[in-house]
């Protein structure tokens, strides 16, 4: 445990290298400590209910074989990192039990952090957010729409169903995130309808890549995650899932993940990755 904490200052540290670190400016990765009040950078601020289910998911994903390990094959991320590591959360869908669970942890947390009050819309992204959105909302009691990737029709609806969260305090919710760049898309669609977005809720957050916060902080959106990849290896060391070699390159790549992508073909920096998913929105 003392090796993984000390693993996750590390990575902070060299995430805002010639700035603030992690632990100064706030975190989201679960398990470090900060406030992120004065940044309105990350929510989920770490508490022992946090942490439980942070871990309860990470165990739950790996008991429907939602994780996957390959270093030795690297994932090609859709924003061009590569990555020994890979999270299905569609497989949730198929597991009635384990998504209840899931779908409960993440309504309490929204409650917890941002208040059980506070949204009055839920909005799913294209496509994998949508079914989260549509479980969420009922368990919330909240209005459900959802924001395309294009447009289809004409005017500010051509880019969401349901109907248009004008005015509406709007909680993006999407299955996962590797560096913030997708939530950015579909914030501004619904921003555009008129609507107010302030927080986003995924099940999973990498939690590595440089320029995520960053990227969600300059847009006023607060990240709320209910794990990362530090709680899976967490959770990995209780029962033997993956080889000891694999969890290895693994903390490897946790430790630097924009040298790891470097060396095995990937991007290098946000800035490249941020350049690359432009590029693939520009032609899509």
């Amino acid at each position: 445990m003392r090796l993984l904490l000390r693993i996750r200052t590390t990575t902070a540290d060299r995430e805002f290298e010639g700035g603030a670190t992690m632990a100064q400016i706030g975190s989201s990765f679960e398990g470090m400590s900060g406030s992120a009040s004065d940044t309105g950078l990350v929510a989920s601020r770490h508490t022992d209910w946090d942490r439980d289910a942070a871990l309860t998911t990470a165990r739950l994903l790996l008991e429907i074989k939602a994780v996957n390990f390959r270093p030795e094959e690297p994932y090609t991320l859709t924003s061009g990192w590569k990555s020994p590591v890979y999270i299905d959360c569609r497989r949730i869908i198929f597991f009635p039990r384990a998504r209840a669970k899931i779908v409960e942890l993440g309504v309490e947390k929204i409650g917890r952090h941002v208040g059980y009050e506070s949204i009055d819309v839920v909005a799913g992204g294209e496509t994998a957010g949508i079914p989260f959105a549509a479980w969420i909302a009922d368990r919330m009691l909240a209005p459900m729409a959802y924001v395309r990737k294009k447009p289809k029709g004409f005017g500010r609806n051509a880019l969401i169903e349901g109907d248009v969260p004008e005015g509406k305090r709007t909680l993006l919710v999407e299955d996962l995130t590797t560096d913030g760049a997708s939530k950015i898309r579909f914030a501004n669609s619904l921003r555009e309808a008129g609507a107010i977005v302030n927080h986003a809720f995924v099940v999973f957050f990498y939690g590595v890549f440089p320029g995520a916060h960053r990227t969600l902080a300059d847009m006023d959106i607060q990240l709320h995650a209910l794990s990362t990849w530090w709680d899976v290896l967490e959770a990995c060391a209780e029962r033997p899932y993956f080889s000891e070699s694999a969890a290895t390159e693994v903390r490897r790549f946790l430790e630097d993940p924009c040298a790891w992508s470097a060396r095995h073909g990937g991007v290098a920096s946000a800035e490249e990755a941020l350049a690359r998913k432009a590029a693939k929105d520009a032609e899509a």
